[in-house]
């Protein structure tokens, strides 16, 4: 069976550039399908087998990285650092709550965005918006902003070298547990949270030196299992890097293992939804304030009829103002439909707002306190709380204010250096996870 033959034709799909050269789309597209797989389908299943256990309430999700990666940033450093902080986050979350935890990058994909407006005016200008890399450049000038299919390929490229380099870090001995203090090296220390991060890995390294004295050496230190994931919004990528598992003969698509759809795409009869309920990925889902009970339900009917353990992830993004008035109906309706979910929390989109002086931020009170709600609904529910789905870099930047920096509304033009939505700095990360943590352990 070939992959053109397994989704349904013309279905419409949202958030699509406007491609202006067809002939260079195609020929973008006849690369893609050539080229080797990213991932491979033994390891999607493997996560998927974790997400299932992660459903049970016996592991916990930790999905990190960049709103939209940038080719540019796409350097040894900025890769290093941002596995470093998760990490570093996982370690906090699975000393302090006892729990395995899922470590899941959003990186080596994460390249395009969707956008409320197809174009953006400036000085009475008007050109196409910024659709991410994968799409066009961020530069406001006309040739920059043209979309450009051969970037897809740029995706391909980038995306491959990140993943190899993630693969050396995670499997070469920089993830070694014995390694969770030189993690910590050569970033700034938060007074409060870096003393405690310092001391718990103390308590690690004091826990090892015992193991090994009894002459006990665990293989699973020395390795971590990092898994890639994206949001499947430009469906000629997607589809072009669809492939026919030949164990099984199931179509997956090998441009990360776990990859999910967002609000803006997530249309019953749209393309996007097609996509999702035909590839065996493990596959995500974006709910807002506006999801109603009857519409999870369809949702999770459509992409999972089977009811597959670890197949479907319900990723919801309420803000803090909302959450604890709109996720506990459709908590209760999926409760009472005896669907399996991995519940996942994003506290980051529904927080964000403007600055009087032009910046889009997100507080970190505001974060955080998403997060608590997020735990107090399934508290209550008696559901499982499964896990965290944060936009953040390993660098000092001052995207997000406040945390234990004090990051104020006017310190942002510091080091203000996302492509697109505001992330949580390295010190803002790892007190978030100390925070979890502590949700986690009194669940």
């Amino acid at each position: 069976m070939s992959t053109e033959q397994i989704f349904t034709p013309g279905l419409v799909a949202a958030q699509q550039p406007n491609w202006p050269d067809k002939s260079a789309l195609e020929a973008a597209v006849s690369t893609l399908k050539k080229l080797p797989p990213l991932v491979f389908a033994g390891e999607c299943d493997d996560l998927k087998s974790k997400i299932a256990r992660a459903q049970e309430g016996k592991a916990f999700w930790l999905q990190g990285g960049d709103c939209a990666e940038t080719f540019n940033a796409a350097t040894a450093d900025s890769i290093r650092n941002r596995i470093k902080t998760i990490l570093q986050m996982a370690a906090v979350l699975q000393y302090f709550a006892s729990l395995p935890v899922i470590k899941v990058g959003r990186m080596a994909g994460q390249f395009a965005k969707p956008r409320s407006k197809d174009t953006e005016t400036r000085d009475g200008v008007t050109l196409p918006a910024y659709r991410g890399d994968a799409v066009n450049d961020i530069e406001f000038t006309d040739a920059a902003r043209k979309p450009n299919p051969n970037r897809l390929v740029q995706v391909y490229n980038t995306s491959s070298a990140t993943l190899n380099l993630v693969r050396a870090f995670t499997q070469g001995g920089f993830a070694d547990i014995r390694q969770v203090h030189e993690w910590n090296k050569g970033f700034a220390n938060d007074p409060r949270f870096g003393a405690r991060y310092e001391q718990m890995a103390a308590e690690i390294g004091r826990a090892l030196d015992f193991m090994d004295s009894a002459g006990v050496h665990p293989e699973s230190f020395k390795t971590v299992d990092f898994y890639s994931s994206h949001e499947a919004l430009i469906l000629e990528y997607e589809k072009a890097l669809t492939r026919i598992d030949s164990r099984t003969g199931n179509p997956y698509d090998v441009s990360g293992h776990f990859i999910w759809i967002g609000e803006r795409t997530r249309q019953l009869d749209g393309a996007h939804m097609d996509f999702a309920a035909k590839i065996h990925n493990p596959i995500g889902i974006k709910l807002g304030p506006k999801t109603s009970p009857e519409d999870a339900l369809d949702l999770a009917k459509r992409l999972n009829p089977n009811d597959e353990a670890g197949r479907l992830t319900f990723i919801t993004r309420m803000g803090a103002k909302e959450i604890r008035e709109k996720l506990p109906p459709i908590v209760a309706a999926v409760k009472k439909s005896g669907i399996k979910v991995l519940w996942v929390c994003d506290p980051m989109h529904g927080n964000t707002y403007e600055t009087p002086n032009g910046y889009k931020t997100r507080n970190f009170d505001e974060v955080l306190d998403e997060v608590r709600g997020f735990f107090e609904v399934h508290k209550k529910a008696g559901t499982h709380p499964g896990g965290i789905h944060i936009e953040l870099t390993g660098d000092d930047v001052t995207e997000c204010v406040g945390g234990g920096e004090k990051i104020s509304e006017s310190d942002l033009a510091m080091r203000y250096e996302t492509a697109c939505d505001p992330r949580l700095n390295h010190t803002q990360s790892l007190e978030l996870a100390f925070l979890v943590a502590e949700m986690l352990r009194d669940r």
